[in-house]
C-alpha cells in the first residue's frame, strides 16, 4: 500500500515510517518540522530531519493545517497514519491554542482531504492521557472514578487520589478501552477531541478507524531538552549531563512504558481492517491500548536508566505539577486478540538499549 504518515519525521513517526517501509509499504511523510520537536533551522541551512528518510520513502515538508499541502501529499494514497500533534503536558494554558489548532483543526483539515480522495482506512495516534486517572477499586463501593487530585493535598504529599464516596484509600488496577474519558489537561483534551473527529468522519464516510491509544512511549530518537519531551527523555539528558535524575511526587506513579519499536509494529498490525472477530464487519471506530503489559513507575524507570548510564541514583523531589495523574495502566489484551499484537521488549533490554542509542537534538 501507498501510505501517508504524518508527523513521519518525529520520534514515533520515524519508526513507523520505518516499519511500514521494511514491511513492503510505500511511504509517503508529511511533517512540519516544528521547532519545538526538531529544533530552529539555522542560517546556514542545516537539515533538521533527525533520522534519514526510508530509500523507499517520500518526505514533505508542510502544516497539516495547510490544505493544498494535505491533498497533494493524498495523491495516490491507499491509507493514512495519523501521528501529528504538538504532545507533552504543555508550559502552561499559553500552550493552549497550539494544542488546539496542532492537534484538532490540523485532524480535520486531515479527514476533510481524506474524504475528498475517498481514502476508507486511518490509524490515528491516539494517548492514554484520554483515561486521565486509571482505574480504580475501593474495598467499600467498588470500582470507583476519583476526581482531580486538589492542590493542597498534593501540597502536603498527599498523591493517592481517595475514593470520591468514603475518603479510602483506593488499589489501582488496569484500564480498558470502554472506561469513560476523563481528559486532565490540555493535551489529553485535544487527543480525545482527535478520536471524535475520526469517529464523526467514519460515520459520514463508511470509512474505517483504529485509534491506538498509546502509552508511556520511550526509545532511540526521543527529543531531548524540551519541556514536551517524554519522562524518559528528561531523565536521560539529566544524567548525560551528570546529574540525578529528579522524581516527581514520591516515585511511585504507575505507568505502562513500551518501547518506540514495538509501537511501530503495532500501527503496521492496524494498518490493514479486520473485524473485532472472524467473519464480523469492521467495526467504523475501534480504539486499542498499546502497552507493554508490565506495570512499572516514573521512579523505577530513572532507576534503571542510572544504573545503565552508570550515573547518580535518582532524586525524589515530593514536588507536583497539576494536571498529571497518579496512576495510568491499562490492558492490551484487545490488541492483541484483535491486531494480533503484543509488545516484545523488556523494559530492562528496551532501557539498556535507550541508554545508549542516539537522541534528536
Amino acid at each position: 500500500m501507498r501510505v501517508l504518515v504524518t508527523g513521519g519525521a518525529g520520534f514515533i513517526g520515524s519508526a513507523v515510517a520505518q516499519e511500514l517501509s521494511s514491511t513492503g509499504h510505500q511511504v509517503v511523510i508529511i511533517d512540519s518540522l516544528r521547532a519545538d520537536v526538531h529544533g530552529d533551522s539555522s542560517p546556514a541551512g542545516i537539515d533538521r530531519r533527525p533520522v534519514p528518510i526510508p530509500s523507499s520513502g517520500e518526505l514533505i515538508v508542510a502544516d497539516l493545517r495547510d490544505r493544498d499541502a494535505v491533498v497533494a501529499a493524498l495523491a495516490g494514497v491507499d491509507a493514512v497514519v495519523h501521528l501529528a500533534a504538538k504532545v507533552g503536558l504543555g508550559v502552561d494554558l499559553d500552550d493552549l491554542e497550539d494544542y488546539v489548532s496542532s492537534n484538532d483543526l490540523g485532524s480535520a483539515v486531515l479527514l476533510r482531504a481524506m474524504a475528498r480522495k475517498d481514502i476508507g482506512r486511518l490509524v490515528l495516534a491516539g494517548s492514554m492521557v484520554v483515561y486521565g486517572e486509571g482505574a480504580y477499586t475501593c474495598a467499600e463501593h467498588g470500582p470507583v472514578a476519583p476526581g482531580p487530585r486538589l492542590e493542597g493535598h498534593l501540597s502536603a504529599g498527599r498523591f493517592e487520589p481517595p475514593c470520591p464516596l468514603c475518603g479510602r484509600a483506593l488499589a489501582p488496577g488496569l484500564v480498558s478501552e470502554d472506561a469513560a474519558p476523563d481528559p486532565r489537561n490540555g493535551y489529553a483534551a485535544t487527543k480525545l477531541h482527535q478520536e471524535h473527529l475520526c469517529a464523526v468522519w467514519a460515520r459520514e464516510t463508511g470509512g474505517t478507524v483504529a485509534a491506538l491509544r498509546f502509552h508511556n512511549v520511550y526509545g532511540p530518537g526521543m527529543p531531548r531538552d524540551t519541556p514536551y519531551a517524554g519522562v524518559a527523555a528528561i531523565f536521560r539528558s539529566a544524567l548525560e549531563r551528570g546529574a540525578a535524575p529528579t522524581v516527581l511526587e514520591d516515585g511511585c506513579q504507575r505507568r505502562d512504558f513500551v518501547e518506540v519499536s514495538d509501537v511501530a509494529r503495532a500501527v503496521a498490525a492496524a494498518l490493514v481492517p479486520r473485524g473485532v472477530v472472524q467473519n464480523e464487519p469492521v467495526p467504523a471506530f475501534r480504539a486499542y491500548n498499546i502497552g507493554s503489559g508490565r506495570i512499572g513507575t516514573i521512579g523505577e524507570l530513572a532507576a534503571l536508566l542510572a544504573v545503565s548510564m552508570d550515573g547518580p541514583a535518582p532524586v525524589i523531589t515530593g514536588g507536583y505539577r497539576l494536571g498529571d495523574v497518579r496512576h495510568v495502566t491499562a490492558s492490551s489484551e484487545r490488541a492483541a486478540r484483535e491486531l494480533g499484537w503484543r509488545a516484545r521488549v523488556s523494559l530492562m533490554d528496551g532501557v539498556r538499549t535507550f541508554a545508549d542509542a542516539p537522541m534528536r537534538a
